[in-house]
């Protein structure tokens, strides 16, 4: 005997709830480091929108990904700064050899992964729409794919990223 299970549109925006959630494990690891510095082999992969209002970054950067780009924070990176209050951070990266500080709100993140531990997390892109604010001129790391718009956020298990202890 199979059950069906009726699908009842919530009237408390769950979703969304979820997914604030989740950003705030980014903020968590962004303040930890910004503090202590990344611990052993750990390093962050941020995908952001750089479209999104409040992102400031140099123009060729903006020139070169207009949409979405990805920056790794593992052996340089400097000035790593939150600012809870804008709810963005900033950092300061080499593109080229040329430095340059970003600034990213936190709602511009599209994905954040911790590839030493497996560890990723995706979100929609934010609904407002972008509004790209000229910014002063900067090279980077390649775009990540967003994830189709108007999708559900998933709910991830992280039994799927935990270590599983090797066999001798």
């Amino acid at each position: 005997m199979t059950q069906s299970l009726i699908e009842t549109e919530s009237l408390l925006p769950y979703a969304r709830w979820a997914e604030e959630a989740l950003r705030g494990v980014v903020v968590e690891a962004l303040a930890y480091t910004a503090e202590h510095g990344l611990p052993g082999e750990h390093h962050f992969y941020l995908t952001f929108r750089t479209d999104h209002p409040g992102v400031s970054l140099p123009g060729h950067l903006r020139a070169r990904y207009p949409q979405e780009m990805t920056i790794v924070l593992q052996h340089r990176f400097w000035d790593l700064k939150l600012d809870h209050a804008a709810g963005s951070f900033s950092v300061g990266l080499s593109f080229g050899g040329v430095p340059a500080t970003l600034t990213i709100p936190f709602k511009a993140v599209t994905a954040f992964a911790d590839p030493h531990v497996r560890f990723g997390l995706r979100f929609q892109p934010p609904e407002e729409a972008p509004a790209a604010a000229a910014e002063p001129a900067g090279e980077t790391a390649p775009a990540a794919e967003a994830p189709p718009a108007g999708q559900e956020p998933q709910v991830v298990s992280l039994d799927a990223f935990r270590r599983r202890p090797t066999r001798d």
